[in-house]
């Protein structure tokens, strides 16, 4: 706990670069994703393959960056004491559609092995609430990841 405490007061001593705060925004955004496919405690390779596939078109990255990043977020994940710390980090840098962009890439992740359980639901909701998304938005966001599923 001191250690943490201490590590996050060196981090606001060190002012970060652009590219620095970048790298831990993208790293919070990953490690959110990772949360949804870690939910049911299985993690298809569909999954990988989709999270993967997200990061290099949502955030321009090579085939080679992605995979660095999934498995820095893989660590940040782990390390991680609660979902605040990443959407802390987004609620400060991204606007609504940016956010609403991330929640309907949680959804979608979610539906690609086509059973969302609960626990998947429950993340995304949380993150949902987090990053003061409305009831509306994020059920229209469901719906947009997959429109099969009863309202």
């Amino acid at each position: 706990m001191i250690a943490k405490l201490m590590q996050l007061l060196q981090l606001d001593c060190h002012t970060l670069s652009p590219a620095e705060k970048a790298h831990q925004l993208n790293l919070a955004t990953v490690s959110l994703l990772i949360e949804v496919i870690n939910a049911d405690d299985h993690i298809s390779p569909d999954e990988i393959t989709h999270l993967l596939d997200v990061l290099q078109t949502r955030f321009n990255l090579s085939a080679e960056q992605a995979k660095a990043l999934f498995e820095q977020g893989q660590q940040a994940h782990h390390n991680a004491t609660s979902l605040f710390e990443f959407t802390e980090q987004i609620n400060a840098h991204f606007n609504l559609e940016q956010k609403q962009t991330l929640v309907l890439s949680m959804w979608e992740l979610s539906f690609i092995d086509d059973n969302l359980c609960q626990y998947e639901d429950q993340i995304i909701r949380r993150v949902a609430d987090l990053l003061h998304l409305k009831h509306s938005e994020l059920i229209q966001l469901r719906n947009q990841a997959n429109p099969d599923i009863p309202g």
